[in-house]
């Protein structure tokens, strides 16, 4: 899906912003838009994030020209841990806001596109403001999710959830936590009003083809030593569209000393020289 199919303030933002996308990211936004459970695993720095969120954003920015948007939970981010949580949603903040901002420069009524974070450490205060005004894009952890889904006022909050989010799928899928989160994900799918569907993340998972079966929730559509009968399980779910990056980043490596001799104990004057070598580097990349 190449950013012309995105709305040209999406588009227009992302390319000043970043350039040219990744190849995960052109493959995890056709897959995506088609509706497909995705799996994308890609080295850490390849645009996994936006790979996953951008569409989305672009979907809620649309709607939000025709019409103003409906206070309700459309996605759900799941990020094994409370840091990354946080991270992730100050990572979202900076996109919604300098879409909006270059949406207004250039003449459109810029939609409101809300975030918010819940996990064990978001205050009382913030719970109860969320159930009464739903944020667009919910960020928790895999614990989290489970209570939302278990108190009834705020498994009302996910009942229009359309996107599920699973971040670093490689630290909790074989774990209990893992065995745990499938289950709530279940769950999310039975208190939704529509099919959610599935993006899972990741930088290092093998084997990637299990981990695809765990995403979805489904079962290997194999004939078992049965007679040649199916066996007894479930109907197979629709599968995970797997997208495999590779797990190692493209390295541009080179090795540089400082113009003056190198000695045990060097001094303040060579570390200058380093110094000033970094800061060169830093700002011309």
């Amino acid at each position: 899906m190449p950013l012309s199919s995105f709305h040209p303030v999406v588009a227009r933002w992302f390319q000043q912003r970043f350039g040219e996308p990744t190849p995960p990211q052109l493959s995890g936004w056709e897959t995506i838009r088609s509706g497909r459970h995705t799996l994308i695993a890609a080295p850490t720095g390849s645009g996994k994030t936006l790979a996953a969120f951008l569409y989305s954003l672009d979907q809620l920015f649309r709607e939000g020209l025709e019409a103003p948007l409906p206070d309700e939970t459309r996605v759900v981010y799941v990020s094994p841990l409370k840091a990354l949580s946080a991270d992730i949603h100050l990572n979202l903040a900076e996109p919604r806001r300098e879409i909006r901002r270059l949406a207004e420069e250039l003449g459109w009524s810029a939609p409101r596109i809300t975030a918010a974070i819940r996990s064990g450490d978001t205050p009382a205060a913030e719970r109860a403001a969320m159930i009464q005004k739903p944020p667009h894009i919910l960020v928790t952890t895999p614990e989290s999710l489970y209570l939302l889904l278990t108190a009834q006022r705020s498994r009302e909050m996910l009942r229009t959830v359309e996107t599920v989010i699973v971040d670093e799928i490689h630290a909790v899928v074989e774990s209990r936590r893992g065995a745990h989160l499938a289950l709530t994900l279940e769950r999310l799918d039975h208190v939704a009003r529509r099919p959610v569907q599935r993006i899972g993340l990741s930088a290092t998972v093998k084997p990637i083809e299990e981990v695809g079966k765990w995403l979805v929730g489904g079962y290997a559509d194999v004939l078992e030593g049965n007679g040649g009968r199916p066996s007894a399980r479930p109907p197979a779910r629709p599968s995970a569209r797997i997208i495999d990056a590779g797990h190692r980043r493209a390295l541009d490596l080179a090795l540089e000393l400082p113009k003056s001799p190198l000695e045990a104990v060097m001094s303040g004057e060579v570390w200058g020289e380093v110094y000033d070598r970094l800061t060169e580097l830093i700002k011309a990349h």
